[in-house]
């Protein structure tokens, strides 16, 4: 939470009676309340839930961030289909009671919304304040006038999910991002109000343009001062400046200031340094307002010479695609999951990610500033003609600026933002109107940041190519989805094309890659998906004898829930093609070995467009004793050698000319499989696969053993059945039931497996290949947290979480 001036630190102390309010936990709103604790929540779609008298003692009592649907059964019969994953859906009701301090009396008062889905109205004391459609962007709206300074007062807000089909993935249901309370003085900076830049970056000198929107809501004229201060991470003023500025009655101005820091560290996505642009508000040494936002010196430039330049170097985009649900906790942003995304898809070795189909949630872009992973922020799926019949395009003429707008204004400050999308495989493409939507979308978004270039996904499959010539062109850069082998006769045609390609295929990994290396002009590739998600069911699937064949829309795939054509999958686990792709795009990883998952005896493994053959990081397979398998090496080094139980197999070039990788053919036999990486003929790396043993026992890892008693604060644990040994047997399948003690819950389990139904709000869950995932988060108080996990047949291992105070 940003520091509250002294009269709204007071303020809370009366407000504790009645409302335990914590600290914001994501900066994308400048400043706010937590606002999330104790709500009531009723599945039930009842008229007159919005008035405040309203018996809702027995509605159930939950934190935001939730998510309804990820709490339901999983079922062929549910109106979501195949696109939302099978998932339920409906209209919902939640209602806050909360009491504010008399010294609130003459501030305003906003809530803010990080995101809803879908079809938010708002009411405050049974006032509608208005309905909000699109569930992905965020938006606020003023209370004062209706609260009731002595009583209690009511917010409620009614989710309309029920019209379907409405998305082509897995939306989730409800409040499922950040609610906060905004309260201000009457001169106040503007929700959203302060754009920092940086038009002019050099070594010895960066000049920082902060544009600062300050609202005088009183009856009378004011004069106030505005202070400026750049502070470097350690809390060091690098500069500073104060205006001195004059406001009408019920007036706002914008007031641009100019500052030099001097020597800058740049942000980058090998150092992503931030520093914080500090704005007040003071009428003389009384301090009206402060925002604090961090920010990064950067530049960017594009040309198809030099194509996309950070700081003054070219850099290629190596990203992938990812929507917004967190696996078993649905669609809840907590702030911890979308830091762990974030987390998961740098230690994956992408250096940009596409926030398809939609603006993400504030905590993932702040996860990206923080940690150097570059953004495309991207809009909307769809125009003025739907892709379904309750989509986007219901509401696009009556809303495309608002949630433009909103998507801009709020994000504008990341320096991880390097492009904004406007749209993605828009449907009246071929329409010269689509030309004219394009324009005034681009328009729109340079009018609000000029600092960035505008882009939107583009695609064929039933027209020509250069048909587009005309869209494209009202873009600063072209999306190309699954079109880079027309990139280099584009280029001969329109010279002036920045390319770069928004989605591929995950098996065209090495030669997209080619690609973007050898032409300047194309800036770079994003997979599709660099993460498993909900819906889309199936897209990824391999099949088999007797199961539904061809691509997923075209039968009838439950129960196939998840994508599964992520290179990460919702577990967190990398799948081997995830290691391939780092490999051919960093440094950091040069010897990786899989083993291609055998055909069954009744036929063959049959692929769809967005899969890669399925492949374990193991070395057991019983049943294959004797029978041929296929192991996979892929490696940066000239060649590779392969050894089994101490034999050599043999040694294969991985050289660009093999697209570094090798495979090996061989009788399975137990033991120890190693790869030896070499170069003039010496083995210089290895990695080993070791047979298991019989699994014996259960193994819990957390990525996090020390976590915030919020209510808020979530721990990732990792959960693997192994042998004796501790080698993970990766074809248990175990029932895996678990169990929590002290102030804790568990918020959800996983396990990565696309096709089990399982419920992922629950305490059990059946292993997939030797793992699975429990996500425990705190409660609001402090103390061990005990989680144990047991299965018949196997030891049962527990581990002890700390959840502390700060």
């Amino acid at each position: 939470m940003k520091k509250l001036s002294s009269w709204l630190a007071a303020a809370m102390l009366v407000l504790s009676a009645c409302w335990t309010g914590s600290s914001s936990h994501s900066r994308g709103t400048d400043r706010g309340l937590f606002f999330g604790e104790d709500w009531k929540f009723s599945l039930t779609d009842d008229p007159s839930a919005g008035g405040p008298g309203f018996d809702d003692r027995n509605w159930r009592t939950l934190d935001l961030p939730h998510d309804w649907s990820i709490e339901g059964t999983i079922d062929r019969n549910n109106p979501t289909g195949q696109a939302g994953g099978f998932f339920p859906a409906g209209a919902g009701w939640y209602r806050k009671h909360f009491r504010i301090p008399a010294e609130w009396a003459d501030k305003r008062v906003s809530v803010y919304f990080g995101g809803v889905y879908m079809n938010a109205e708002v009411f405050i004391n049974g006032h509608s304040l208005g309905v909000h459609p699109y569930g992905y962007t965020s938006f606020f709206h003023d209370l004062t006038e209706h609260l009731r300074p002595d009583s209690e007062n009511v917010l409620a807000v009614r989710v309309d999910n029920s019209r379907h089909l409405n998305s082509r993935w897995y939306s989730g249901s409800g409040i499922y991002r950040p609610v906060r309370l905004i309260v201000t003085d009457p001169v106040h900076i503007a929700t959203w109000g302060v754009c920092v830049t940086t038009p002019d970056v050099r070594p010895e000198a960066a000049a920082v343009q902060i544009r600062t929107t300050v609202e005088n809501s009183s009856g009378t004229a004011q004069r106030i001062l505005l202070d400026i201060q750049v502070l470097d991470r350690k809390g060091r003023i690098a500069s500073a400046d104060t205006a001195s500025v004059g406001l009408a009655a019920a007036g706002s101005r914008e007031v641009l200031r100019t500052v030099t820091v001097r020597t800058p560290r740049l942000w980058s996505p090998e150092t992503p340094y931030l520093y914080e642009a500090r704005v007040t508000v003071r009428r003389g040494t009384r301090e009206l307002d402060r925002v604090r936002i961090p920010f990064g010196i950067r530049s960017l430039k594009y040309s198809p010479e030099n194509g996309f330049q950070l700081n003054g170097k070219t850099v290629k985009l190596n990203g992938g695609c990812a929507h917004h649900d967190n696996g078993c906790l649905g669609a809840a942003a907590f702030d911890r999951a979308e830091e762990r995304k974030a987390e998961l898809l740098k230690a994956a070795g992408f250096n940009a990610v596409r926030t398809a189909h939609n603006p993400p949630s504030e905590a993932f872009l702040d996860a990206c500033d923080r940690l150097g992973l570059m953004v495309i922020d991207e809009s909307f799926d769809c125009w003025r003609t739907g892709k379904n019949p309750n989509d986007y395009a219901v509401f696009f003429d009556d809303w495309w600026r608002r949630d433009l707008e909103s998507m801009v204004m709020r994000d504008r400050n990341h320096p991880s933002i390097v492009m904004w999308s406007t749209g993605n495989e828009i449907i009246e493409r071929t329409d010269p109107a689509a030309v004219e939507t394009a324009k005034m979308l681009a328009r729109c978004v340079r009018g609000l940041d000029p600092t960035r270039p505008v882009t939107s996904a583009m695609t064929t499959w039933d027209q020509g190519w250069e048909i587009f010539d005309p869209l494209m062109a009202a873009h600063d850069v072209c999306g190309y989805n699954y079109q880079m082998h027309r990139a280099v006769s584009d280029h001969e045609r329109v010279p002036s094309r920045i390319i770069l390609q928004t989605e591929s295929f995950p098996r065209d990994a090495f030669s997209n890659r080619e690609m973007v290396r050898n032409h300047p002009y194309i800036i770079g590739d994003f997979v599709w998906t660099a993460i498993d998600y909900l819906g889309e069911s199936g897209i990824g699937r391999t099949f088999v004898p007797g199961e539904p064949e061809g691509e997923s829309w075209e039968n009838d795939v439950y129960p196939w829930h998840t994508s599964y054509c992520g290179d990460i999958d919702l577990t967190g686990w990398r799948k081997p093609v995830s290691h391939y792709r780092s490999m051919l795009w960093n440094d950091t990883e040069k010897l990786y070995m899989s083993v291609r998952e055998p055909n069954p005896d009744d036929g063959i493994i049959q692929e769809t467009l967005w899969s890669v053959w399925p492949g374990r990081e193991s070395w057991t397979w019983p049943g294959m004793e004797g029978k041929d398998v296929q192991v996979e090496v892929v490696s940066r080094y000239p060649s590779v050698r392969l050894f089994l139980n101490g034999n050599r197999i043999g040694e294969r070039p991985t050289g660009p000319e093999q697209e570094f990788k090798a495979v090996f053919t061989l009788p399975y036999a137990a033991g120890v499989l190693k790869a030896a990486g070499v170069k003039d003929g010496r083995e210089l790396e290895s990695v080993t696969l070791k047979t298991a043993g019989e699994p014996v026992r259960i193994r819990l890892t957390p990525d996090r053993s020390r976590i915030s008693a919020d209510g808020q604060d979530l721990s990732f644990v990792t959960v693997e059945i192994t042998d004796a040994e501790g080698t993970v047997r990766p074809d248990a399948g175990h029932r895996l039931r678990f169990r929590i003690d002290g102030p804790g819950v568990i918020a959800g389990v996983d396990n990565g497996n696309g096709k089990d139904p399982d419920p992922y709000s629950g305490t059990e869950r059946n292993a997939f290949h030797g793992r699975a995932l429990v996500v425990v988060r705190s409660a609001r108080e402090a103390g061990k947290i005990r989680l144990e996990a047991g299965s018949e047949g196997l030891s049962s291992a527990t581990i002890t979480l700390h959840s502390e105070k700060h």
